[in-house]
């Protein structure tokens, strides 16, 4: 480089550099109005003493922004001031800020107010023993306890706030309290935008009401509609009931609440727990929508029901609880599975309904496959199947077949398939187990016939009015036939193939569900919601 350039190239740094420096050059604070004028360097060295008068306090200006106050200490030389009773500073329309004391350096263009201090916006009020107030990046703090007070409605109480002016909103820290009319929150961290009065909560947060609780990591919750999203860890608790998920949202005004991903919501006057990953509950109705791998676990004093489906709602309270579960429904308890499109269970009388809705539906599973029922080693199927359990003891205590009734029951021997048809079929359960089955109208059967030392000595088949079955160790212990129309005993080798089964004969083993997680196996692949984390606008 040579020496011209070289040179050139100094004179082009210093006249940027000069240029900033004087772009930043600060202005001076200017005394407006004083009553009194005094100067003392003993007293108050570099200070010049101003103090109001009868007419009015001191005024000062300085960058947009006015002062009031009884006596101010300025220092020129340092563009600073010291302020002293019923101090006042004002910044257009956006701070309203009192206090017993002010300092304000206009070079630095931050104000220190101490002493009853109160920061008035458009949508608030703070109240606070100290505050800073950075003019530079427009944001106001404080390291003490503060109160805030946004009318009508809501108050909140921290250890520590920011206030962003342009924003308008509070960032809170430490032992944070929010209270609204309804709910009074406790939070780690909090945003709050004074013109809606929208909180937003990061860390650890607790919202209480007279009949609510709710937990959440992170969550938002709008104070003027008292109205809420939560994320991370979300828990709402009920005066009975809890729910738990990914995501929750909750409407206070109409007791609503919507969940999803991950949900598990526990009803302790119920006695239930359901889980899925989309569920809508209304409390004032007592009634619920879940779907999503839905599941309801009924707890009973001796065994538990659980009722699975592509979607269940539950309506009703303790007393008139019904639950309805839809496409491709499945019940199970240790001694007694389903299967059906629909499965209604009304807790008031004991029923459960397995039904196929309409039977012209495009599902195949309903074109197919008739509602079925296992019990222990019994199949049993039909267009509709009711079970009546003991609302006393919640034991089974009947079944009714409607339609096209059928019962299958391997040999003990696996020789083949003892099975009984007809029209209707009506059971009798005892210690929840089958013990007594009565096949009426139209009534069919194939049984297999085996002695004492149980050598198979023959197969019957034969058509009846009605069909008497006992039941013991889930055998048949007593077989009789009323109004026997037509049948023969075939010895084994003579029971040709097309004799070996009844109308309708459908072996489901496959499909029984043998535990709870059995009732998810054929279940279509799910991909969970993506939980959308909080934006502040």
């Amino acid at each position: 480089m040579s020496n011209k350039l070289y040179i050139f190239s100094l004179i082009i740094l210093s006249l940027i550099l000069n240029s900033r420096l004087f772009s930043q050059e600060n202005t001076k604070i200017r005394i407006e109005t004083a009553g009194f004028f005094d100067k003392d360097d003993e007293k108050f060295p570099d200070a010049t003493v101003l103090t109001r008068d009868n007419i009015g306090q001191v005024i000062i200006a300085h960058d947009g922004v006015k002062m009031w106050c009884n006596q101010a200490f300025f220092y020129e030389e340092n563009n600073f001031i010291e302020a002293y009773g019923d101090v006042i500073l004002i910044q257009g329309d956006t701070i309203n800020l009192k206090s017993n004391y002010l300092e304000y350096n206009g070079d630095s263009r931050i104000a220190y107010a101490k002493g009853s201090v109160v920061l008035k916006e458009p949508s608030s009020t703070l109240y606070t023993e100290s505050l800073y107030f950075d003019r530079n990046i427009q944001e106001a703090y404080y390291n003490e306890s503060g109160k805030l007070i946004r009318q009508p409605s809501d108050t909140i109480i921290s250890d520590l706030g920011r206030y962003y002016v342009d924003l308008k909103k509070y960032r809170f820290k430490e032992n944070i309290n929010l209270r609204t009319p309804k709910q009074n929150i406790y939070s780690k961290k909090l945003d709050y935008l004074t013109e809606t009065g929208f909180a937003y909560f990061f860390g650890p947060t607790n919202i209480y009401s007279d009949e609510t609780k709710i937990y959440c990591e992170i969550g938002f919750f709008d104070t003027n509609n008292d109205k809420g999203y939560f994320i991370k860890n979300a828990e709402i608790q009920f005066n009975d009931s809890n729910i738990k998920a990914d995501s929750i949202y909750f409407d206070n005004k109409i007791d609503y609440a919507a969940a999803t991903n991950n949900i598990k919501i526990t009803d302790t006057i119920n006695k239930t727990t359901t889980t899925g990953h989309y569920a809508e509950i209304y409390k004032a109705i007592d009634s619920m929508y879940i779907t999503k791998k839905a599941l309801v676990a009924s707890y009973q004093e001796k065994d538990s029901i659980y009722i699975h489906s592509d979607t269940i709602i539950m309506t009703g309270n303790e007393e008139n609880r019904i639950i309805r579960a839809f496409k491709n429904a499945k019940i199970y308890k240790s001694d007694l599975s389903g299967k059906a499109d629909s499965i209604h269970y009304n807790k008031k009388n004991g029923l459960a309904q397995l039904i196929n809705i309409n039977k012209q539906l495009t599902n195949p599973f309903v074109k197919t496959k008739k509602p079925i029922l296992w019990n222990l080693e019994n199949q049993i199927t039909g267009d509709s199947i009711h079970i009546l359990f003991n609302v006393k003891n919640d034991e089974l205590d009947s079944l009714l077949v409607f339609n096209n009734a059928l019962i299958i029951n391997k040999d003990s021997l696996g020789a083949g398939f003892n099975q009984i048809a007809g029209q209707k079929l009506y059971g009798n359960f005892i210690n929840n187990e089958l013990k007594k089955i009565d096949i009426v109208k139209n009534a069919e059967s194939i049984y297999y016939l085996r002695n004492s030392e149980n050598e198979l000595v023959g197969i019957d088949r034969s058509k009846s009015g009605k069909i008497k079955i006992l039941l013991n160790n889930n055998s048949i212990d007593k077989f009789r036939k009323i109004n026997q129309i037509d049948g023969n005993t075939y010895p084994e080798e003579d029971f040709l193939e097309e004799l070996k089964f009844l109308k309708g004969f459908y072996f489901r083993e496959d499909e029984k569900p043998n535990s709870i997680d059995d009732l998810f196996k054929d279940d279509p692949k799910l991909i969970l919601t993506k939980i959308k984390s909080l934006e502040i606008n």
